[in-house]
């Protein structure tokens, strides 16, 4: 590492951590534009969106509280495809991509690219704000389509990198054919605004930054950012232990597939003296005839995800830090890059949770104290996507619901984000209001609850599950569509962790009765009926009889778990009156400890 890699002095590491911030409160500006006057709930209350800044030579520069699936890569590659197909950019300029064959995630990620030029005409930055559509005009009403046999199956409009803004005007040929072929039209032009505004106040900020401070010193100051993060990323490896695994976490099979899944394997690498980490994944299978293929910068994202969920987290990510990462991939492969008309209908979550839960818990598996268990799978009934008439306006409506979904794992040093979602959004994703849900669309949320003794057992532990039911209101009807991993497969714990607890999903009929619904599909809900759903809970992390007892008694009497379950899994003696039985529990886990002495 050369002397570039630090700053020279006091007043150059003042000077990054001042622009450091200043980029990202542009970023953030343009997410709280985006959350602010965007239409549909999955953005505005769920906030499945991101923006981000990428330098002249596409590379991340700052992305605020972006998902990761969404940013980590693909906006290099989508700000390289938009110069290549317009190699001539003025200010005033807007890009609409969402192809996974140019560099976006997957066709729902509607993405509004900005140019930044300056006035000379050169090109500074590139602004980007992507948000997932409610509809994006798929062959059926939702955005995850598993089961589509290709993208004409799939049927969603694909842009890459449209130019859909000339002169800070919309080019309406581009509009019109999306108010053709999107359910809803008006709705899906409320947050195309949204996303062009918020990419015009990103725009605004750096022309605005540029000419305060000159654009040669924010040039140079990019470089500094990425020397230190690169060397910040540099003695997080260092820190690691050296070695080479191989895991693979299996997807669970889609009709008509054969009952042992899809099996999703990575090979990594964590050299740690060189201060460098590969992910391989090439040897995984060709792409097949379903909607789950990885995008290419959900495959490499994904790995990413599962590289940094496994180092210190205050590491920056970002152009300078991913230089220590290297993700080996393969054209056609369902981890790789994709070749058209391969659908990727459902890129950011299924395959590629699969890669990030494999990559950390391959991690985990070097030493005690680094990686990450698995997260459980998604998309269950309650994170599906619902349509159908609104009775009181009479017009079509299209949302994804996010009422009933877990998914985080057990950590090193800390128990699991109970409400991730999926490892791909880390969190950043909010689940939705009960109240603000039923005032959007004509549904009924009858019960949402955690279950108890679903957690996944561990010294440190899983999330739990999450029950959701919910119907239409009055005498209208509405469709679910849902694509459930996990029901078969569960979130895999690490270092003698437990197993997160199995999704499933379920139709109640008018009388009462229920019936057991596939992991995969669409349901119509009549009038009095319903569909319930149980997420897939995450993996623990450690035995679970190394578990603070305290927690364990706290947890009991706040129903987490039960007495029997505190007794049998994590050697807990709770008293009648529920309180710890510190020496019986010390006697049980000594007991433990003789008879499996590699428990400990």
């Amino acid at each position: 590492m050369s002397n570039t890699t630090r700053p020279s002095s006091q007043s150059n590491g003042v000077r990054l951590a001042l622009l450091s911030n200043r980029f990202e409160g542009i970023a953030r500006k343009m997410s709280n534009t985006l959350l602010r006057s965007s239409r549909s709930g999955v953005i505005n209350m769920a906030r499945d969106f991101s923006c981000c800044i990428v330098t002249r030579e596409h590379e991340l520069l700052a992305a605020a509280e972006g998902l990761p699936i969404h940013v980590l890569s693909g906006p290099d590659l989508m700000a390289r495809s938009m110069l290549e197909f317009h190699p001539r950019i003025e200010q005033g300029d807007a890009f609409l991509h969402n192809s996974p064959y140019h560099g976006c995630s997957h066709p729902a990620d509607h993405t509004i690219l900005v140019p930044v030029v300056d006035a000379q005409g050169i090109h500074r930055y590139t602004v980007l704000a992507k948000a997932h559509q409610a509809d994006c005009g798929n062959s059926q009403p939702t955005t995850y389509m598993g089961t589509a046999r290709d993208i004409y199956e799939e049927g969603a409009l694909i842009f890459p990198a449209v130019k859909v803004q000339t002169g800070y005007q919309d080019i309406n040929d581009i509009i019109r054919m999306c108010r053709m072929r999107i359910r809803v039209p008006e709705q899906w032009y409320g947050d195309y605004l949204a996303m062009v505004g918020a990419a015009r106040i990103g725009e605004r900020e750096l022309l605005a930054l540029g000419e305060e401070l000159g654009w040669d010193k924010l040039h140079a100051y990019e470089q500094d950012y990425f020397n230190y993060s690169e060397k910040r990323m540099v003695a997080a490896i260092r820190s690691m232990p050296e070695g080479r695994v191989t895991r693979t976490s299996i997807h669970d099979a889609l009709p008509g597939m054969n009952e042992e899944g899809i099996p999703i394997r990575v090979d990594v690498s964590v050299l740690a003296e060189q201060g460098l980490i590969e992910v391989d994944l090439r040897h995984n299978p060709d792409c097949l005839p379903v909607g789950l293929n990885l995008s290419e910068s959900c495959a490499r994202t994904s790995a990413m995800v599962g590289v940094f969920n496994s180092i210190d987290h205050s590491v920056p990510k970002n152009a300078g830090s991913f230089r220590r990462l290297k993700v080996q991939l393969r054209e056609n492969c369902i981890a790789g890059i994709p070749l058209h008309p391969t659908s990727c209908s459902a890129a950011t979550t299924n395959i590629a949770d699969r890669v990030a839960n494999a990559v950390q818990s391959a991690i985990a598996s070097l030493a005690d104290g680094f990686g990450l268990a698995e997260c459980g799978g998604v998309i269950p009934a309650g994170g599906g996507v619902v349509s159908g008439l609104d009775p009181v306006t009479g017009k079509p409506f299209v949302n994804q619901v996010i009422i009933g979904v877990t998914g985080g794992a057990g950590a090193p040093s800390a128990d699991a984000w109970q409400l991730i979602g999926h490892v791909g959004n880390a969190g950043k994703m909010f689940i939705d209001s009960i109240e603000l849900d039923e005032l959007r669309q004509p549904l009924y949320i009858h019960q949402r609850r955690f279950l108890q003794d679903t957690e996944g057992a561990g010294k440190h532990v899983g999330a739990s599950s999450l029950y959701s039911e919910f119907g239409p209101v009055g005498q209208n009807s509405i469709n679910v569509a849902y694509g459930c991993d996990g029901a078969v497969n569960a979130a895999q714990g690490a270092r003698g962790g437990l197993s997160g607890f199995k999704a499933s999903q379920g139709k109640r009929g008018a009388d009462g009765q229920t019936q057991v619904l596939p992991a995969w599909g669409q349901v119509t809900l009549q009038a009095h009926e319903r569909v319930f759903s149980s997420s897939s809970g995450g993996g623990g992390y450690g035995p679970p009889h190394l578990r603070d007892p305290a927690k364990v008694a706290h947890e009991v009497a706040e129903r987490w778990i039960s007495a029997d379950r505190a007794h049998v899994v994590y050697r807990v003696v709770l008293r009648q009156d529920g309180s710890l039985d510190a020496a019986q529990t010390a006697t049980l886990r000594r007991a433990l400890s003789a008879d499996s002495p590699e428990a400990l």
